[in-house]
């Protein structure tokens, strides 16, 4: 069953940008809160960003992103896009993304608890190399 489909990976130089789009073929995403989340090989998950549901609209970065990273809705697609600019190698990752439906406010903790998404991507290669 698929839940999220994440899309826009692929390879870029340092200094380039990606966007990436995490859509819902089966439910409406903008009641949802939804994350971005980043793995690396032998590195600890880590949260990028998120954007709480419609009714707040509150976004989180994480510390290495912002500045960086945007976190958008795109309704007309029914999907969440992340736009990354100014990538380095250290952004280079499977993006992946997750959404709930609870209403609460994108945090820290809420992108560092296991399992706090209900819904899962696949994830996306992202890869920044010269």
């Amino acid at each position: 069953q698929v839940q999220l489909v994440e899309s826009g990976g692929g390879s870029v130089q340092p200094g380039g940008s990606l966007r990436l789009s995490c859509a819902a073929p089966e439910f409406t995403l903008d009641d949802y809160a939804v994350a971005w989340f980043r793995q690396t090989p032998g590195k600890e998950r880590e949260g990028v960003s998120c954007i709480s549901p419609r009714s707040s609209g509150k976004t989180y970065y994480a510390d290495s992103v912002k500045g960086r990273f945007t976190i958008s809705r795109d309704n007309a697609k029914n999907a969440v896009s992340l736009q990354m600019d100014a990538l380095g190698p250290e952004d280079a990752a499977i993006y992946s993304c997750e959404a709930d439906q609870r209403k609460f406010t994108c945090t820290y903790y809420t992108l560092s608890t296991p399992d706090y998404f209900k819904f899962k991507g696949q994830g996306t290669q992202v890869t920044v190399s010269l």
